[in-house]
């Protein structure tokens, strides 16, 4: 399963480890994530909601975890 999640801070770096270490994940990504991150995780650059959802159908990422909440309240 790829796997995006969305965020940089210590919260997003947590799910990442701990997503990662089931045997259902092929590929991890995290926009933007973080140096700590980037050690488990391939860090990319999604600047918006466009860019997000056109990284996600190129990349055919199956789910999407999104940390921070104001991501969620804009409505993403």
């Amino acid at each position: 399963m790829k796997i995006l999640i969305l965020g940089s801070g210590g919260r997003e770096h947590a799910l990442a480890w701990k997503i990662k270490q089931s045997p259902l994940v092929t590929q991890l990504f995290c926009a933007p994530g973080n140096a700590g991150i980037a050690q488990i995780a391939t860090c990319v650059s999604l600047p918006n909601i466009d860019a997000v959802i056109a990284f996600c159908r190129k990349e055919a990422i199956e789910f999407v975890v999104v940390g921070p909440e104001q991501p969620l309240v804009d409505g993403w």
